[in-house]
């Protein structure tokens, strides 16, 4: 279980994936079976692995007398991803890695998101992407919508020109969030330092003072802990990696005039990263092509501000957009 809290904690999987590689390491239940759902669930959510004991019917929430399993850092973080109190990277699954675009990909008409399905010709079967319910308005093959979006992918291909004008916006944008990952810092220390203290007010209560009972004094404690564990983690989100900008625009420089190869050349969970990559918006089909392209990878979306005056600083030469 230790193995399953360090890797949900991280944002990257999902439940699914966590289970069934624990699963596959070994972990069963208590009857020898491979650990369902719903208990995986609950095992997530149990305090006893940060050596907590909870028995709410008699009352009871005290600190175990032995060592936990998994840090209070590792185990909130958890919990914080499990309440959607923090924003995870894990692709969400649409059940089929033979259709990728399914759930992602929406109807122009309706609205909604396509599914997919295989139907049966004459003497074979053929994968089809379709509108839900009683819209018509989009039923297409796998074949033909799959290239529509290569194809979209292919227009992404940025020239050098455009990627010089990018690099300036990047590092630019990079210096103003490096600014403000500092002010959060600071804001989230003078939290940290506040908790602290009632922390020191409330030992002082209970061991000194002997104003408050065991049970009230437990009970403050670990809500105080659990705050100033959650503080220290959004202080850990704020802080900025040592990026070498220059050279994952360089990086990046290389890798999107391929990026249509890399979709196709990827697994089903890479495809659905790309896909919010590159359109984080996603696109509608309207019948006949793909729409809604226009908000593209991040990157890009720092040229959109830019006003005639500040573009006449920038050598416009090589610039084909």
């Amino acid at each position: 279980m230790r193995r399953a809290f360090q890797d949900f904690a991280t944002g990257r999987f999902t439940k699914h994936e966590i289970r069934k590689n624990v699963n596959a390491l070994g972990l069963t239940t208590r009857h020898g079976k491979p650990v369902p759902s719903q208990t995986f669930d609950a095992m997530l959510r149990n305090r006893a692995y940060i050596a907590q004991i909870d028995v709410p019917d008699c009352g009871i929430s005290t600190r175990g007398d032995f060592e936990p399993l998994v840090t209070e850092n590792v185990f909130f973080r958890v919990q914080a991803i499990l309440d959607g109190r923090y924003e995870v990277t894990a692709p969400r699954q649409r059940n089929d890695p033979d259709f990728p675009l399914r759930g992602y990909v929406r109807c122009e008409a309706c609205g909604k998101p396509l599914t997919a399905s295989w139907s049966k010709g004459r003497s074979d079967y053929y994968a089809y992407y379709h509108c839900r319910g009683r819209c018509r308005a989009a039923n297409i093959s796998k074949t033909n919508l799959e290239e529509l979006f290569v194809d979209e992918l292919v227009r992404l291909q940025p020239t050098p020109g455009f990627m010089r004008l990018v690099k300036d916006r990047v590092l630019s944008a990079w210096r103003a969030m490096q600014g403000d990952a500092k002010q959060r810092i600071a804001e989230i220390e003078r939290r940290q330092k506040a908790i602290r203290e009632k922390l020191d007010r409330l030992d002082a209560a209970f061991l000194y003072e002997r104003t408050i009972d065991i049970d009230t004094y437990d009970r403050h404690r670990d809500k105080l802990r659990e705050e100033l564990t959650l503080a220290q983690m959004d202080r850990h989100s704020c802080e900025l990696e040592e990026l070498d900008v220059e050279g994952i625009l360089a990086f990046a420089e290389r890798v999107l005039p391929s990026a249509s190869n890399l979709w196709v050349q990827s697994s089903l969970a890479q495809k659905q990263r790309l896909q919010q990559v590159f359109f984080p918006d996603g696109v509608r089909f309207d019948g006949k092509r793909l729409v809604g392209t226009g908000t593209t990878l991040p990157v890009f979306n720092y040229l959109n501000p830019i006003s005639d005056e500040k573009k006449e600083l920038v050598d416009q030469t090589g610039v084909e957009l």
